[in-house]
C-alpha cells in the first residue's frame, strides 16, 4: 500500500535532511525536480535548476566551516485536483561540529509527484534569526 502524500513528503524531507547532514549529493539529486527553484532566505538569491542547486550544495559541503541545514515540516497541504502539495515549516542552520545556531526561519516548498516519487519544484526561505 503506498504511503499517503503527507507521509511520503515527510519521508522525502527527512531524506533531504539526512543528505544535507551527511553531505551526500547523490541522495539530494533524486529529491529535486529538474527545473527546481530555490529562493534563499537572507539575500533572496535564486538558484534555478537541479544542476545549479547541486553545484551550490557541493560548494557548501566543501567549505571549512560547513553549515548543516535542517527543515522541519509543520503542515503539508495536498491538492485534490493535481499531484502537487505545499509544505510549510521551520528551518535552521548550525555549524557542523559545534552545532552553534547560525540562522533560522520559515520556509515553504512546493512538491510534485513525478512517476512514483514526490520531488521539490520550488522552495522559498525567510530568515528570521
Amino acid at each position: 500500500m503506498p504511503a499517503s502524500p503527507d507521509l511520503a513528503i515527510r519521508l522525502r524531507r527527512a531524506a533531504f535532511n539526512r543528505a544535507l547532514a551527511e553531505a551526500d549529493l547523490n541522495a539530494i539529486g533524486p529529491l529535486l525536480a529538474p527545473n527546481v527553484i530555490l529562493v534563499a532566505g537572507t539575500d533572496s538569491a535564486i538558484i534555478s535548476g537541479r544542476k545549479a542547486q547541486l553545484i551550490a550544495w557541493k560548494r557548501e559541503f566543501a567549505g571549512p566551516a560547513r553549515t548543516i541545514y535542517t527543515r522541519t515540516s509543520e503542515t503539508i497541504l495536498t491538492s485534490p485536483v493535481e499531484p502537487i502539495a505545499l509544505e510549510h515549516g521551520q528551518w535552521h542552520g548550525v555549524t557542523a561540529g559545534t552545532g552553534q545556531l547560525l540562522a533560522s526561519g520559515s520556509y515553504t516548498a512546493k512538491w510534485r509527484m513525478i512517476g512514483a516519487d514526490w520531488v521539490i519544484e520550488a522552495e522559498i526561505y525567510l530568515t528570521l534569526a
